[in-house]
């Protein structure tokens, strides 16, 4: 029987290999270590016949599930940005290669997305057979905050839901709730948080005859939940078309609604080089299948921090977030006016040669 114990608890209980990330006091975010760690149990899993299926989980300072995972490690990033750590490398290809995975897993893998699921938390649980959020779901892409954009296949992902929602989520980096998430693709139904437990017990208790039959069972006990996005939707799609960052914002704040001129002041807080950069990203990746959008967001997370030495944008938005939390990040360029289309390119051109790339086995 697999045990993982430390921040990835991993055992097979009954029929399915059941996983719960064990980093709470960091809200789960996710270490070099757990991404290898998850890549491990995931491969033996898919090749032992006795597991149907898979399921994944967080847990809070008290117990489990309240938070799923809030991430990539931050802190690490800066460090190893600031340092030019090799690991950091290491990091977002292995990170994107077990993305790669969940959406290619040969067995159902179900994600309980309970509490914070947010940019890597999406990255391990949006490639899920089957994903499960509850009311107390707060999911986002904020990557746009710390001058990084929506990675671990957010280009894919994004890109899918419908009309321009996925511009304004990875631009804007705005949470959504469970009934939002499940209206725009990014969840298959709501899980009451008072089921959570019972559920996950009985997933270890239960006789299933494939995991057909496990994905059926909890897609079972899965109710609707309103949608909150509806009275906004034909806005986003208004503003969110639109060719350009610049475009977008000055339309904003020449509205005269209080939605709009919110979105226009998140956007104003953002990177300006990396909002037109994941503009770029979404638009190319409505047109790629995952293993090129992983291979392309490979190439610019090494642009991020190598590109521009000593102007990090990534570098310095963590900075001023997690490490000296001054909120006051210094941008360049400073303002969304100031932005060339030369400045966007560099970051679509990968630093590698085809068969040397690091995500070149990707399917």
């Amino acid at each position: 029987m697999t045990e993982m114990t430390g921040e990835v608890l991993a055992q097979i209980r009954g029929q399915v290999g059941c996983i719960t990330l064990n980093r709470p006091k960091a809200l789960n975010a996710l270490s070099l270590g757990m991404v290898r760690d998850l890549m491990t149990v995931l491969l033996e899993w898919q090749r032992n016949p006795a597991v149907l299926a898979v399921a994944i989980r967080g847990s809070n300072k008290e117990g489990v599930f309240g938070a799923f995972c809030a991430g990539g490690d931050i802190r690490f990033l800066h460090q190893a940005g600031s340092s030019g750590n090799p690991e950091i490398e290491d990091f977002f290809t292995e990170e994107y290669a077990l993305n790669h995975l969940i959406h290619n897993y040969g067995k159902p893998y179900i994600a309980f997305m309970d509490g914070i699921v947010m940019g890597g938390g999406m990255g391990i649980s949006q490639g899920a057979a089957l994903r499960v959020v509850t009311g107390r779901t707060k999911m986002a892409m904020p990557e746009t905050a710390i001058g990084l954009f929506p990675d671990v296949g957010g280009g894919y992902f994004l890109s899918r839901c419908p009309g321009h929602v996925g511009e304004w989520l990875a631009l804007t980096g705005d949470t959504i709730g469970a009934g939002d998430a499940i209206a725009v693709g990014l969840a298959d139904g709501c899980l009451p948080v008072e089921q959570l437990t019972p559920v996950w017990d009985a997933l270890g208790a239960q006789t299933f005859a494939d995991g057909a039959a496990v994905q059926s069972f909890v897609a079972s006990q899965l109710i609707a939940d309103s949608a909150r996005l509806q009275s906004v939707r034909d806005q986003i799609d208004h503003y969110f078309s639109m060719d350009s960052v610049d475009a977008i914002v000055k339309a904003l704040e020449a509205a005269d609604d209080e939605w709009a001129r919110a979105t226009a002041a998140t956007l104003r807080k953002r990177s300006p080089l990396m909002l037109n950069v994941v503009l770029e990203q979404i638009r190319r990746a409505r047109g790629m299948g995952l293993a090129a959008d992983l291979r392309m967001e490979r190439d610019m997370v090494r642009h991020c921090f190598f590109l521009r030495p000593g102007q990090s944008e990534t570098v310095e938005g963590i900075r001023a977030l997690a490490v000296d939390k001054d909120h006051a990040p210094k941008w360049s360029p400073a303002r969304i006016e100031d932005v060339t289309p030369d400045m966007v390119a560099p970051f679509f051109v990968s630093p590698w040669p085809v068969h040397a790339h690091p995500l070149a086995s990707l399917g």
